[in-house]
């Protein structure tokens, strides 16, 4: 398990066997390279990046100044908010390749990004960096901007409860928030979790939940909103174990089996697929050796 804050993760209250975690949280260096791009490695935070653009007269990254998270899991899924997506910032990625222990550097061209995706979900690598390329700016103005991001973001979102932020992703055909609202599920609870009254596409923690209160309530949104509507509503957060979502929970099975690969595609362990369209730093690298890993 490749693990960076761990803010969008949702563990099983029985914990996890055979668990490896690489850590990126001594990974924090973050300075101004000499042609005016940004280098920050994987365990900075993406409010610290934020404020260090801003800091330096760079504008473009003001969405992330609210987002909890880190640049390694940030570029692994293509973070963003209110329009703005790491992928319109990210010049190249250096990431460590497991299967060969090689050192890899790829360009923004060859990342896949998408919606809430990136080349390295499906790939058995650490993101250890990252190059922001931004645009000049004035400080101010950038400053105002990351104000007004972060009010809006407490006026609307639940920040007085624990979440693991945005339940689902963002559907073709509407916001997910919208679609569970319509459908009813403000305020719904099952133990101790519940669909957010204040957004309902966060479902927070009231005081004592479990995982299996997070995992049955999101079963139930995505049962309901698809009855209602027609859609499947695709986890945002990460749900493990792995095969943790595909488990049958009794009338949820036939949901299961309309979404056909996606939760296996969006759970199952990262394939070793080879690296390529990146320029090779070095292979066999020293940087995580077994001793690390355990």
């Amino acid at each position: 398990l490749l693990l960076g804050n761990g803010t969008n993760i949702l563990f099983p209250d029985e914990g996890l066997k055979d668990l490896f975690i690489i850590s990126t949280e001594n990974l924090t260096k973050m300075f101004l390279l000499p042609d005016g791009a940004i280098y920050a490695e994987a365990g900075v935070s993406l409010a610290k990046l934020a404020s260090f653009a801003q800091q330096n007269g760079l504008a473009g990254l003001e969405f992330a100044s609210g987002i909890p998270g880190t640049v390694g899991g940030g570029v692994r899924m293509n973070a963003g908010a209110y329009g703005g997506e790491l992928k319109d910032a990210v010049e190249s990625v250096v990431f460590y390749f497991l299967p060969d222990q090689g050192l890899y550097e790829m360009m923004n061209e060859n990342c896949k990004f998408a919606y809430r995706r990136s080349i390295f979900q499906q790939m058995n690598a650490a993101i250890l960096s990252a190059v922001f390329r931004l645009q000049p700016g004035d400080k101010a103005e950038i400053s105002a901007k990351m104000r007004e991001l972060n009010e809006r973001r407490r006026d609307k979102q639940p920040l007085d409860l624990p979440s693991a932020g945005s339940a689902f992703r963002r559907p073709e055909n509407g916001y997910a928030a919208a679609l569970i609202d319509e459908a009813g599920l403000k305020g719904y609870t099952v133990g101790g979790a519940q669909v957010s009254e204040k957004h309902a596409g966060f479902v927070v923690n009231t005081g004592k939940a479990t995982s299996h209160d997070v995992y049955d309530l999101m079963m139930h949104i995505r049962k309901t909103v698809y009855e209602k509507s027609g859609t499947v509503l695709v986890p945002e957060m990460i749900i493990l174990p792995p095969d943790y979502a595909l488990t049958d929970n009794g009338p949820e099975v036939p949901l299961n089996r309309v979404t056909g690969g996606l939760e296996a595609e969006l759970n199952a362990a990262a394939v070793q697929e080879k690296p390529e369209n990146c320029r090779v730093l070095s292979i066999s690298s020293p940087i995580l050796t077994e001793t690390d890993m355990m």
